[in-house]
């Protein structure tokens, strides 16, 4: 009985349920535009964060909400460099001083092998 109540289906092909007697979450619709003037709707979840830009379904260009803004670009520190980092724990004359031992040492090193 069991060969019988099975066949002519495909297995995993096909859901039995229904969507009766069941609540769906709560949905926003979302409008989207590229550069290209592609317009779209994106359907999230009530309660989820929307972001001002959307990678367009159809050129993949970044897209801008419809009532949204240009978002501005984060301002962050400028990268420090080795020099940076070396002025912070030295000063010029300090460096000097170093600069000038290291040399008296590299023409001492020089005389002997000469």
């Amino acid at each position: 009985m069991a060969e019988r109540a099975l066949r002519g289906t495909r297995l995993g092909a096909t859901s039995y349920e229904n969507d009766r007697n069941t609540d769906l979450a709560p949905r926003q619709e979302v409008d989207y535009t590229c550069a290209k003037g592609h317009r779209f709707t994106v359907t999230l979840a009530a309660e989820a964060e929307v972001p001002m830009t959307w990678e367009c379904r159809n050129c993949g260009a970044t897209a801008l909400r419809v009532d949204g803004e240009i978002p501005q670009p984060k301002q962050g520190k400028a990268p420090r460099t080795h020099w940076d980092m070396l002025m912070e724990r030295r000063t010029i004359e300090d460096l000097e001083e170093v600069l000038a031992e290291r040399l008296a040492i590299l023409r001492a090193q020089r005389k002997k092998t000469a």
